[in-house]
């Protein structure tokens, strides 16, 4: 009688936080694009800059906010300690707190998440506790201002880093976006007066990921806010009421999206806030139908075609995803490009074990890996190189957090004054009535 051995499928650990740990000791392959992401986070919290990983060469605003340093119980507790410190925490407080994490997340933070998604998900998760007393968002500064926006007034908001905010949002500054709608306006005329087809000149656009006075500045000016996964819908619904589209932070997204609508590269000019008519002049902008603000993700640009010609020649038939932050020459060699929901879902959806080649966030990428292990799935991106500013939560905060909210103390709240969250929640509201084209009402 023969016995059938069923191999299982070798376990993946999730955990970057690990893979980088090994690799700067020693005991592990593969590099890492800083060794100080071994470093805990509160090392850098005193210190400007975004911290190591992907943005850390970025230019981080004067003001930008820190993070003081995180008391030294938790610094010194052990990865055990901090999970069994937050699960019971979360266990005293129950239904009056709501813990939300980012696809983007450290393992070691999203396994203690009660919802997981993308930064607009997210918001839309905390819209469905409007009972719960706080809402502690493991993401970063810009996705914990808009859950401010459209949660509850009396919800406390509350970022367990205050470091952790977004380089790509800190490329669009209010002060430099108002600069280029009065230079505009000089060129074009009255934004508020439609044309004899009933056109504005100008419609703004910006990306979810950008700041609340952003999205505020948008809702003032007859805009609309858009998310990687339905940035096609807002640009057509921005087509309908302007001749151009004035598109930010990520130049990526927009130049991708309006492409595949047909629009020609030559009317998608770029607009360097440094420069008098961002650097183009009067015909180009005059031509123009998409003028693409300067900004980009440093984790999606570290995306290259390279990478992509390297995984189709190690992996034949493998299937390439990225994500639309990355540069067009990535999405065009890409087979497919879509948001982190597009590609989780594409993934879960793949009944034959398949090899995929991911262009996104490592913490995701790791994930998705340990989670479908019949499928052979990896990072295009051969260096370990999280989002900086993701990567700033770490267990220690969110621990410190949810324990000062049993003693009765509110931390790190996030709050968006009035003045600039009604006109971003008309944005916001625009983005949610948009319907696809040919949908139905």
């Amino acid at each position: 009688m023969s016995t059938t051995l069923t191999i299982q499928p070798r376990p993946i650990d999730p955990s970057v936080d690990h893979e980088i740990q090994a690799i700067v000791s020693g005991a592990g392959s593969g590099s890492t694009c800083n060794t100080d992401l071994a470093a805990g986070p509160w090392d850098f919290d005193a210190r400007p800059g975004y911290g190591p990983g992907a943005s850390m060469g970025d230019v981080i605003p004067t003001g930008s906010p820190r993070q003081g340093m995180l008391p030294q119980a938790y610094r010194d507790a052990s990865d055990d300690e901090l999970d069994a410190r937050i699960r019971r925490a979360k266990e005293t407080l129950g239904d009056r707190v709501v813990v939300l994490g980012h696809f983007y997340q450290r393992e070691e933070v999203v396994r203690h998440a009660d919802y997981v998604g993308d930064s607009f998900q997210l918001a839309n998760a905390a819209l469905e506790h409007p009972d719960a007393e706080a809402i502690v968002f493991c993401g970063v500064h810009f996705m914990a201002e808009t859950a401010d926006l459209l949660s509850q007034p009396d919800q406390a908001v509350i970022l367990p880093n205050l470091a952790a905010g977004c380089s790509m949002a800190d490329m669009a500054d209010i002060d430099q976006v108002e600069e280029c709608w009065e230079q505009l306006e000089e060129l074009y005329g009255d934004m508020d007066t439609p044309d004899a087809d009933g056109l504005v000149p100008v419609v703004p656009v910006t990306y979810m990921n950008s700041s609340a006075a952003i999205k505020g500045f948008v809702g003032r000016h007859g805009g609309i806010v858009c998310t990687s996964s339905n940035a096609r819908t807002v640009l057509e619904w921005a087509f309908a009421r302007g001749r151009r589209v004035l598109f930010f932070p990520d130049q990526h997204l927009g130049r991708n999206t309006a492409k595949a609508m047909g629009v020609p590269l030559e009317q998608m000019p770029m607009w360097n806030p440094t420069k008098p008519l961002g650097g183009s002049d009067e015909q180009t902008l005059a031509d123009a139908r998409v003028i693409l603000w300067h900004g980009f993700c440093s984790v999606h640009r570290r995306f290259t075609v390279d990478q992509i010609d390297k995984a189709r020649a190690e992996h034949p038939g493998v299937r390439v995803i990225v994500h639309p932050e990355c540069p067009m020459a990535v999405v065009d060699a890409a087979d497919e490009a879509g948001s982190t929901d597009y590609i989780r879902k594409a993934i879960a959806a793949a009944t034959e074990p398949t090899t995929f080649a991911i262009g996104t966030e490592i913490n995701l990428v790791q994930r998705l890996a340990a989670q479908y292990p019949q499928h052979e799935i990896f990072c295009l991106d051969p260096v370990v190189c999280p989002c900086s500013t993701m990567y700033r939560i770490h267990p220690g905060y969110l621990a410190w957090v949810l324990e000062g909210l049993v003693e009765g103390e509110t931390l790190n709240r996030i709050t968006v004054p009035a003045s600039v969250a009604d006109p971003a929640r008309v944005a916001l509201e625009r983005m949610l009535a948009a319907k696809p084209s040919g949908s139905a009402a």
